[in-house]
């Protein structure tokens, strides 16, 4: 079993939301059913899991029900397996496919004779439904492909050596040199198998890249399958879009050129089909801010942006035959800049942070903005040789209008400081995490004047 972050997220859940249904997001095959299966062996005696793209006839559980007896009752005729009070799970999976649910499922948590866990694929379908109930009944968590530390603990590297670098990170002291390369080999690796879990598995029995790529394809094939079965009046868009996301990244500044579509494009045309890949967890936009200050969303652009595919090997695999050899021998005359640039958009998101990037005549482009720890943090991904040239990072962070405490590159090299600049290697991007940059958010005024 590949050990996924969220594994401890969901066994909190069931150990402690007794009144609230979960509800488990994310792309087609990010192994959403997998994990919920794993859990919920070891929390519950009996696991009733009802497919709602496999079972049509479940479809109809949910309409016109008049409480919540009526829809147990049907439940209880769709499974064979004994339903225990207060020791059953009830797993809905595809649930976009019974949009009933969402309003059933307030009642069947409001009785309380059992827990509820749901999942679904964004891909395609808009559950703007489900999202809109009550968040007193409803967790939702967002699932990704794996990140690195979870392909690193997929690949064995222990706890010792992941600390260890957690400890360089922290510390801002370079990594021995032979775990170093070891580390760079690995990540390239990645850089070619990605997260999804399919593919890593895959790698692991066979350590055959050929047959990597070929479970890599067949993802892709799904994708636009997909695409075609859900969102048929703006498929070719979507397609188009979809299409075109490698090449746009290996340009020179890596921004969706809109005409790339159509030379008389207007962005309110196509503006759905991007918004469905974003909601899909296929593709994750960047937008580009007009100033480096806090908060980044007051100055985003909507129609200023770079695409990422939302899994870095695939990314990879949509490019031409041979790329996986070069990225593997670490060919440093090579500009791998769109792979690298995917996986650090990849792994922060993942992390929670939402991206931007900044573009200015006059200072210039910077790859990367989050905020990190209250204060805007640029971030430079360099994948070549001249990983130490970046004018553009410069004159932000010498600009005092812009206070910008300190900046990271990521790069192949080990770990050094200069002045406000921090060079990391690429992989401890994973080291980055919103929910440990959140400053303490304690505020308790005086209002003794007020009760005397």
């Amino acid at each position: 079993m590949l050990l996924r972050r969220i594994e401890k997220e969901i066994d909190r859940f069931f150990g402690t939301e007794k009144k609230k249904v979960l509800l488990i997001t994310g792309a087609r095959q990010v192994g959403k059913t997998y994990i919920i299966r794993e859990c919920a062996r070891k929390h519950f005696e009996s696991v009733v899991e009802i497919n709602f793209l496999e079972n049509k006839n479940a479809r109809g559980l949910f309409a016109d029900f008049t409480d919540s007896r009526d829809i147990l009752l049907r439940l209880s005729a769709l499974t064979d397996k004994p339903l225990i009070k207060g020791q059953t799970l009830i797993f809905f999976d595809e649930v976009q496919e019974c949009r009933d649910l969402v309003t059933a499922v307030k009642f069947l948590v409001e009785e309380g004779s059992y827990r509820y866990v749901m999942s679904g694929s964004l891909l395609g379908v808009e559950l703007k439904d489900i999202r809109s109930m009550p968040v007193g009944y409803m967790d939702i968590m967002e699932m990704f492909p794996l990140n690195f530390m979870e392909f690193c603990m997929a690949n064995r590297v222990s706890d010792g050596v992941l600390g260890l670098l957690k400890d360089c990170f922290d510390r801002v002291i370079p990594v021995d040199p032979l775990i170093h390369e070891k580390m760079m080999e690995l990540f390239r690796l990645y850089l070619i198998t990605g997260g999804m879990p399919d593919v890593v598995n895959t790698y692991l029995e066979t350590n055959n890249l050929k047959e990597v790529a070929n479970v890599q394809k067949n993802i892709i094939l799904l994708y636009k399958k997909d695409i075609s079965k859900y969102d048929p009046q703006n498929k070719l868009y979507l397609e188009e879009i979809f299409d075109l996301i490698p090449g746009e990244l290996n340009s020179k500044n890596k921004r969706f050129i809109l005409k790339s579509l159509n030379e008389n494009f207007k962005f309110s045309r196509y503006e759905h089909s991007f918004v469905w890949l974003k909601d899909a967890g296929v593709a994750h936009p960047v937008f580009c801010a007009a100033q480096p200050s806090v908060p980044l969303m007051l100055s985003r652009s909507t129609n200023l942006f770079k695409l990422f595919l939302s899994d870095v090997g695939l990314l990879a695999a949509m490019y031409m035959d041979g790329l996986q050899i070069r990225i593997l021998s670490g060919e440093k005359d090579i500009n791998f800049g769109a792979v690298y640039e995917n996986a650090v958009a990849q792994e922060l998101k993942a992390h929670g942070f939402d991206l931007y990037y900044f573009n200015s005549k006059k200072q210039g482009e910077l790859d990367f903005l989050i905020e990190y720890e209250g204060d805007v943090l640029p971030i430079e991904v360099k994948s070549g040789k001249a990983y130490s040239r970046h004018i553009a990072l410069d004159n932000v962070i010498n600009n005092e209008l812009y206070q910008i405490p300190r900046a990271f590159i990521f790069s192949n090299e080990n770990v050094r400081r200069e002045g406000k600049k921090i060079y990391y290697p690429i992989y401890m991007v994973g080291f980055l995490n919103r929910e440990n940059s959140l400053p303490p958010q304690i505020y308790k005024p005086d209002f003794s004047i007020l009760t005397e």
